[in-house]
């Protein structure tokens, strides 16, 4: 039975919880993590008084499964969501919000849910939604529950209302997944969708009721593209100069050659020129983010509440932004996979080691029983993930030693195992492998997968990522060894779905 009480286990008040969670932001872009350019002053004081995971990971980096590991707490093999796939409906019995709002918590969420049915609550009292661009829902003809854009997005109709009735979130001609193309904003700040985001985020401190604990999840579209910063966040960037992209001794130069005369590839060796923009305006929608979350933090405090709220930063995964000539996510390399990730309590009423910096490795599920345990609810069965906050006391017994990722991908399909200091991956379809040492190769430059003095590793973890595909539906794993080339779906049949 979920306890109802509004004061948890221990006989404390429950805490208010505030997700953030941006969207496609990589783990190194903050400037506390020693980022040459990017600046972060609001997200470096959280860390600074938080605690800050350096090996956070997005198990399934694209945003519809990354979502579903935070709604539920399951990994990718149970909430049954290993590529990314839209128009399959949302139905599993425990949500995050769900059990909060059972608990006696008041539960919004602002912002982008990448769900479906689009308005699906997932256990919200309610949601405040911008999805942004998804293709799929901007075809009238083909648009299941009558769910086009037009009817579902709340930032869309709020734009119309200060605009006119023909404004759309493409007026800039960006597309949702032209990583390389940048502009600034065209209308006034106050208009961007980072800026709504924060002040409808706001509006619900004003209307939540105060005789219960709140569960707010602000959700950021943005550092996604369209690359779309306001012009004095892009002035801050555009004329810097940038390291070089790290680029693997793996790499195929020729094929990224011949992608560029495809601007929709996300494998391309791009001119510098254009390079260096799009980097500028992704940085400065980080910024601009940060900016933001600031004034969050700043509404939290004028409210009164701010002390008595456990903040949790994350991303859903992160962004290539060039690194081995590829854009986007879905790749099982750093730039993709790791995230960002920072819990941080104000009142220091939960005893944490506040300050720290962790090198256990976590996860997207990890978020659902963290906050369950911070509120005193009883974690579902169902759950998989662990609760980070006995790390941030300083306890790490009973913690798992490596994490498995995955990305239905077509040809790059892919299964990977990663501590956070070593990193092994196999291509589904190709059969390909890769090694990599990240203490002394963070950025992924040697494919270790051939060296003598690595054998006995590199056979540790692929008998450990055998042992994680035995019994999968796809056929992966006969008599011990795997099968390259076996048929892939986005969608597990045998998982929570149900499908």
């Amino acid at each position: 039975m979920i306890d109802t009480n509004l004061d948890n286990q221990k006989g404390t008040k429950q805490p208010n919880l505030l997700l953030i969670t941006v969207d496609q932001m990589r783990f190194d872009c903050l400037s506390i993590m020693g980022h040459p350019v990017v600046e972060t002053p609001n997200l470096d004081a959280l860390a600074s008084r938080g605690i800050l995971f350096e090996h956070a990971y997005s198990a399934t980096p694209s945003c519809i499964p990354a979502r579903a590991a935070i709604m539920t707490g399951m990994g990718q093999r149970s909430h049954g969501r290993v590529g990314y796939q839209d128009k399959v409906e949302w139905n599993y019995a425990h949500t995050i919000a769900g059990e909060l709002a059972q608990a006696g918590y008041h539960t919004q969420c602002v912002g982008k849910m990448h769900v479906y049915p689009a308005r699906n609550l997932c256990g919200f009292h309610n949601v405040v939604l911008h999805d942004g661009y998804l293709h799929y829902n901007r075809d009238k003809n083909q648009t299941f529950h009558d769910e086009h854009y037009d009817q579902v997005d709340d930032y869309l109709q709020w734009l119309r209302r200060q605009t006119d009735a023909n404004s759309d979130i493409t007026d800039l001609g960006l597309d949702c997944n032209a990583s390389t193309v940048a502009r600034p904003w065209h209308l006034p700040e106050a208009m961007h969708p980072t800026n709504w985001c924060v002040t409808e985020s706001l509006d619900f401190l004003r209307r939540r009721d105060p005789g219960k604990p709140f569960f707010l999840w602000s959700s950021f579209v943005r550092p996604h593209s369209p690359l779309d910063p306001p012009q004095c966040y892009l002035d801050m960037y555009k004329d810097l100069e940038f390291p070089d992209p790290p680029i693997g001794d793996w790499v195929d130069e020729s094929a990224a050659l011949n992608a560029a005369k495809d601007p929709t590839s996300s494998f391309t060796n791009l001119p510098k020129r254009r390079l260096d923009r799009a980097r500028a305006a992704y940085y400065a929608l980080i910024t601009h983010l940060d900016d933001q979350i600031g004034r969050l933090i700043n509404g939290l405090q004028e409210y009164g509440v701010l002390n008595e709220t456990l903040i949790l930063f994350t991303s859903d995964h992160g962004e290539m932004m060039g690194d081995h000539h590829y854009f986007r996510k879905s790749l099982p390399y750093e730039g993709s996979a790791k995230i960002p990730f920072i819990v941080f309590d104000p009142g220091e009423t939960l005893a944490l080691l506040a300050g720290s910096r962790l090198d256990s490795i976590v996860e997207l599920r990890d978020i659902m029983p963290t906050f369950l345990e911070a509120a005193g609810v009883q974690i579902p069965f169902t759950v998989e993930g662990q609760s980070v906050l006995p790390l941030c006391r300083g306890d790490q017994t009973l913690w798992r030693s490596y994490i498995h990722g995955e990305q239905a991908y077509g040809e790059k399909s892919h299964h990977f195992l990663t501590d956070g200091r070593e990193k092994f991956i196999w291509y589904s379809q190709t059969g390909e492998e890769q090694y990599f040492d990240l203490v002394a190769d963070p950025s992924e430059k040697i494919n270790a997968i051939g060296c003598i003095d690595k054998f006995e590793r590199i056979k540790e973890w692929r008998e450990r990522l055998i042992h994680e595909l035995e019994g999968r539906e796809e056929g992966f794993v006969n008599n011990g060894e795997w099968i390259a080339g076996r048929p892939i779906s986005h969608i597990l049949k045998a998982s929570q779905l149900g499908e």
